[in-house]
This record gives structure tokens, C-alpha cells and sequence, in this order.
């Protein structure tokens, strides 16, 4: 006790923790979906020690980038370990960070008054994008580097400052040692850095205000004689058992694809990765990532020559339009309660749309535009419906969510 004296006198450690833990009253009836953001932190961690890890003996360079991954996975002591642990780890955080997002669609956590909460949660999935793309190129795998030379070619359609951009970008005139130079630096310092501000500053905006709950019901306006919400329990040791046992069960079924198939199929690592950049073998099929494809799928659907500019450039502009909107959502939605428990038809009908076309446009941005996947059409004819459906969910919210029927209230949560 006496040392926890001595350091509080020094820094505000007890404060800190009863603010944040200890004395941080949550809603009491969290349920499954708030698992997410707990996963979305303990997998952040994973990714910085992993890297950390990596980096000791990695080689950001074109000559020595691929032999030094292959001397990871077979020569360094459980490297294979780590390496799979990091490379599986980039999808299960998109993975939990979708269902997350979701999670606050489906509750109205984006409604005031935390819209600077999902704003910055935006802000970290755009950054999280960028993460994953400059880490996607370090491996130096074949697969990597046409990726590279095709998203980074993406931003030479911007009119007027396009080229001298993607050169920028590249470092050189092609993907080279200075592009790889460049994606290290970027990987490995500048977007963690960024990444853990953007959390702790999240995480503060989010006990400023008070965390959301299933039934949207703002705990905060009924409180005991001590000043503590009613319908609220401490986070911990409440939310913290309940999370440690959600960790546990994801922790397991993250090792069992790390042990039992880290690749899944091509989903999480292609198999042209595994071989080394070669500038004259260009992949036959060069898609992203899974978690990238939805807009990548957005992108191969402007196929419209005649439009000003080309169809290039709109289909960037419709790729960037589709994470922006995003932003707007808080704004947009314009329904009188904030959980889907209490709202009608209407916006369960457009989520639930949405939610759909998201995973078809995912799953179309791994394929071939020009082949027949799904039924009768075209990919390319079922990616065009989808750009439609999903600019539709936005655009429109103003719309059906103000006429939607909705159900009151309740004053308490249930």
C-alpha cells in the first residue's frame, strides 16, 4: 500500500484507474456486441509486440526483404509463430473492428451525444487501412508488390497533383527499395504512433460521455444518492470478467486458425506472397486483402469511359466517397430513438441491406469482374447493384429514418 502511496503522490495512478475502471459506471445490460471494442484493443497490443518482435529481424530491403521473412518463418526460434500471429492478426482486426462498427449502427452509438466518439472511430479505421496497406508490401511477396503497384498507380488518376503524388508515395518512379524504405518507416513508427493517440483519445471521449447500450438509453439521467447511475455497475471487476472470458474464447479460435490454417484458403495470406516479388510474373488475379476488397469492388464498378475524366478516376472517387460517408452517418441519421430495438421496419430493412451488400462486394472485389459467380450476371453488373445499394443506405437515411415508425423509449434499460 505504502508504494501505491508513494507513486500516487508522484502520479495520478489510482485516479486514473477509478476513473476508467474501478469507478467508470457502464449500462448493465451490455450484451454480446460490446465484446468487440475489448477485442479491438487486446488484438492492437497483439500487433505491436508481434511487430516489435518482427522488426528484430527483418530487413526493409528489396534484396534481402523476402530471404528475411523465409529466415524468420524457418531459422528464428518460434518465428513461424510469430509471424502467422501477426499475419492472421491484420484480419482478425479488421474483423472485430467491422463487427464493432456494426455493433454501433445496429445501437445508435454514433447519435449524439457521441459523434466525436465515432468520428474518431473512423479516423482509426482509416488509419488502420493505411496500416495494413504499407505492412501488406513489406514481405516483398509477388502478391504484394503488384498490389502495391496497383493501388499506388490508383492515385495517378487525381487530376493535377496524381503523379507527383503516387511518386511521393513510391519514393521512385516504380515500386522499389525506396517505396519498401518508405512502407517500413511508415508500418513501423509513424501509423503505430498515430494508432495508439487515436485509441487513448477514443477511450477518453468515451468515458467523457458514457458508453452506449442495447436499449439507447442515456444512463446518466438516473442517479442514486451517491451520484451513480441506477441502471449502471462498475466496469470493473463486472465488465472486465465478462471480457476476459470473451478474449478467452477469441484467443482460441484466433490460435486454432494460426495453428491449423493460417492462410485459410488464400483469405488471410495468398498464395502468391509466398513467392518472391518478380517484376516480369505479374499475378493473374491482383486483388487486395479481404478486408479492403468491398471498396476495391466499388472501384472495378465505374466502368464508364464517357464519364469526365475516366472511368478511373470516378471509380477512386467513388472508393474514397464510400469510406467518407462513414463520417456523415451521425448526421445523417435522423430517427427519433437510437436502437434498433426501437425502430421500425425501415432502417432494419436498409441495414440489413447494407450488411449484405458489404459482404457482396467483399467477396466480389476477390473475383474476376468479367466472370459469372453469383447466378446470372456478370461480377462487374453485381458490383454496379451493390454501389448502388450501398450509396443508397447513405444518401437516403435522411429519409426513412425521419418517416420510419418508430416504438418509444423505455425510461429505464431493460
Amino acid at each position: 500500500m505504502s508504494l501505491i502511496n508513494w507513486i500516487d503522490d508522484r502520479f495520478p495512478l489510482s485516479k486514473v484507474w477509478n476513473e476508467h475502471m474501478a469507478q467508470y459506471y457502464a449500462p448493465k445490460n451490455f450484451n454480446f456486441w460490446y465484446y468487440f471494442g475489448a477485442l479491438s484493443l487486446v488484438v492492437l497490443v497483439l500487433q505491436i509486440v508481434t511487430g516489435i518482435i518482427l522488426t528484430m529481424h527483418y530487413k526493409p530491403d528489396a534484396d534481402l526483404a523476402f530471404a528475411s521473412v523465409e529466415y524468420i518463418m524457418r531459422d528464428v526460434p518460434a518465428g513461424w509463430f510469430v509471424r502467422y500471429l501477426h499475419g492472421v492478426g491484420a484480419s482478425m482486426f479488421f474483423l472485430v473492428v467491422y463487427l464493432h462498427m456494426f455493433r454501433a449502427m445496429l445501437y445508435g452509438s454514433h447519435r449524439k451525444p457521441r459523434e466525436l466518439i465515432w468520428l474518431l472511430g473512423m479516423v482509426i479505421y482509416v488509419a488502420l487501412m493505411a496500416e495494413a496497406f504499407f505492412g501488406y508490401l513489406l514481405p516483398w511477396g509477388n502478391m504484394s508488390y503488384w498490389g502495391a503497384q496497383v493501388i499506388i498507380s490508383l492515385f495517378g488518376a487525381i487530376p493535377v497533383i496524381g503523379e507527383p503524388l503516387a511518386e511521393w508515395i513510391r519514393g521512385d518512379f516504380v515500386v522499389s527499395d525506396a517505396t519498401l524504405n518508405r512502407f517500413f518507416a511508415f508500418h513501423v513508427i509513424l501509423l503505430p504512433l498515430l494508432l495508439a493517440l487515436l485509441v487513448y483519445l477514443h477511450i477518453v471521449a468515451l468515458h467523457k460521455v458514457g458508453s452506449n447500450n442495447p436499449d439507447g438509453v442515456e444512463i446518466k439521467k438516473n442517479k442514486d444518492k451517491d451520484g451513480n447511475p441506477v441502471d449502471g455497475i462498475p466496469f470493473h471487476p463486472y465488465y472486465t470478467v465478462k471480457d476476459t472470458f470473451g478474449v478467452a474464447v477469441f484467443m482460441t479460435t484466433f490460435l486454432g486458425i494460426v495453428f491449423f490454417v493460417p492462410e485459410l484458403g488464400g483469405w488471410f495470406l495468398e498464395k502468391d506472397n509466398f513467392a518472391p516479388a518478380d517484376i516480369l510474373q505479374t499475378p493473374p488475379d491482383i486483388v487486395p486483402l479481404w478486408y479492403l476488397t468491398p471498396y476495391y469492388s466499388i472501384l472495378r464498378a465505374v466502368t464508364f469511359e464517357w464519364l469526365p475524366g475516366g472511368a478511373k478516376l470516378w471509380g477512386v472517387i467513388a472508393m474514397g466517397a464510400a469510406i467518407v460517408m462513414f463520417f456523415f452517418l451521425p448526421w445523417l441519421d435522423r430517427a427519433k430513438v437510437r436502437s434498433i430495438r426501437y425502430r421500425g421496419w425501415m432502417y432494419k430493412s436498409a441495414l440489413t441491406l447494407f450488411a449484405v451488400t458489404f459482404v457482396m462486394l467483399g467477396y466480389l472485389g476477390t473475383k474476376n469482374p468479367g466472370h459469372v459467380d453469383l447466378f446470372l450476371f456478370k461480377n462487374v453488373i453485381w458490383a454496379q447493384i451493390g454501389l448502388v445499394v450501398y450509396f443508397a443506405f447513405f444518401l437516403l437515411m435522411p429519409i426513412y429514418t425521419r418517416f420510419d415508425p418508430t416504438k418509444p423509449e423505455p425510461d429505464r434499460v431493460g
